[in-house]
């Protein structure tokens, strides 16, 4: 192979390497989350906090959404407010039910998402990772879905 092929073909392979996405860190399993499985996804992301009740409440809702949103381009994120990690990450979002994927690194910086002073609050982020919407207060499933559709509905 020549020397212009190969510096060619390193700087396309560079490219294709600078596009992808960073991972996305660990869930509450500490099992690695691959860019590929949440980019190009509508994503709910909800933060939420053990001593919350209205985040309690809510958790049922998140994970009805969650199952219901299964192979249509949607999922649900849930975030806990207060940084919790490994095993206390685990214990919390075990003993609320949370029976979808949690981050235990917070996606704020990756999404631009505004700090928020309340919760729970929840936040609706297109396919193209821009965020659409900010929800503040507890939700209901079939709220969530409601937004969902209107927004996607305005890209078309």
């Amino acid at each position: 192979m020549g020397v212009r092929l190969r510096i060619i073909s390193g700087f396309f392979v560079g490219l294709i390497l600078a596009g992808c996405s960073a991972d996305y860190g660990v869930d509450q399993y500490g099992r690695k989350v691959p860019a590929a499985s949440l980019d190009g996804q509508w994503l709910v992301i909800n933060y939420w906090a053990d001593w919350c009740a209205p985040c309690r409440k809510e958790v049922p809702e998140f994970n009805r959404l969650s199952k219901d949103s299964e192979g249509k381009g949607v999922r649900v994120l849930g975030v806990n407010y207060d940084g919790l990690r490994d095993a206390e990450l685990a214990s919390a979002a075990h003993g609320l039910d949370i029976q979808y994927l949690v981050l235990a690194d917070d996606p704020a910086q990756r999404f631009e998402l505004p700090r928020s002073d309340v919760l729970p609050v929840t936040f609706i982020v297109d396919a193209q990772g821009r965020l659409r919407e900010r929800l503040v207060g507890e939700q209901t499933a079939s709220g969530v879905q409601a937004r969902l559709l209107a927004l996607q509905e305005e890209k078309r």
